[in-house]
């Protein structure tokens, strides 16, 4: 499962191993002769993730940012963790879930308005013409965000600020890279001196692992995953857990919590990313055609029925 990463890496060597790398990934990509291409324009014939072009759809996703990035703290994700870590909300397949996925739209994305099931497979099936043998990673593809069903009514009902968006470590200084960084000014841990330091609770090179993150659908899918014994690999779990992570695996913000194993997982994550924001299509996949195969890496990697 070993890939090179042309993104930099940390530490003193960063810039050799960037060099190094570069190469030696682009040669990969090469050999695999990769099919998909990232389109120029989203849904909506703008850029992907321009979060400052004026539209109605872009002034309701500043407003989401507004009340996350006021509301998300240290000891509301600890309330959550401790709240949803009893997985007492039900009891029923991955499948089951991917259906009920159809009822949410996320308010937080700027570049589609489809259910969200129509994103899962069109992420799981690009990734599945460009890595046939990697079939963890179709299945991460198509599982990645179940956790949005914290905002139905038998999951609690989350207002979309706690399920959506991109993620950020909370009990440490909000970095400038997070997307409408303004708004954190008003969220109460930018004030308490135990949590607006560069490491804040945390200390270098501590591992995200050990690392609170903004509460969302990424860390709930990773809970429910983990605590259900999936045989999932640690890149596939690295990328549900960490997916929304934007201001780290897009702007290389926040690379000092992480580990050495953080690195290795990373690599996949910049894969995946592509396929997650780029794929992102008003051209539907037909569910019921596809629904054998991926019903069958589910009895692979999970039980049959899992708690949520």
């Amino acid at each position: 499962m070993a890939i090179q990463d042309e993104h930099p890496a940390h530490g003193s060597q960063a810039e050799e191993k960037k060099n190094v790398h570069t190469e030696e990934t682009s040669e990969l990509v090469s050999a695999k002769d990769r099919t998909f291409k990232a389109p120029e324009s989203n849904a909506f014939g703008q850029s992907f993730r321009d979060y400052d072009i004026e539209s109605e759809r872009q002034k309701g996703v500043e407003e989401f940012y507004r009340l996350q990035h006021i509301n998300q703290t240290y000891d509301f994700v600890k309330k959550m963790r401790e709240h949803y870590k009893k997985l007492d909300k039900a009891e029923m397949s991955i499948w089951k879930c991917c259906e009920l996925l159809n009822e949410v739209v996320d308010d937080s994305d700027p570049d589609l308005d489809e259910p969200q099931i129509q994103h899962l497979l069109q992420t799981a099936e690009a990734i599945r013409k460009d890595y046939p043998n990697e079939d963890w990673l179709h299945l991460t593809a198509l599982i990645h965000d179940l956790g949005k069903i914290l905002h139905l009514p038998q999951f609690g009902e989350l207002p979309q600020w706690a399920v959506v968006g991109d993620t950020f470590p909370v009990g440490c200084a909000f970095d400038e890279k997070n997307v409408h960084h303004k708004y954190f000014k008003e969220n109460p841990d930018s004030k308490n001196p135990a949590y607006n330091t560069k490491d804040g609770v945390y200390s270098k090179g501590c591992g995200l692992d050990n690392v609170l993150m903004s509460w969302g659908h990424d860390d709930y899918m990773y809970m429910v995953a983990k605590e259900n014994g999936t045989t999932l690999p640690s890149p596939g779990l690295f990328i549900i857990r960490y997916h929304s992570f934007y201001p780290l695996h897009k702007e290389g913000a926040y690379t000092h919590l992480m580990s050495e194993e953080d690195f290795e997982n990373l690599k996949w994550l910049h894969i995946f990313n592509k396929y997650d924001l780029y794929s992102k299509s008003k051209v539907l996949v037909d569910v019921e055609k596809v629904k054998p195969y991926y019903q069958s890496l589910i009895d692979k990697y999970f039980p049959a029925k899992l708690k949520w």
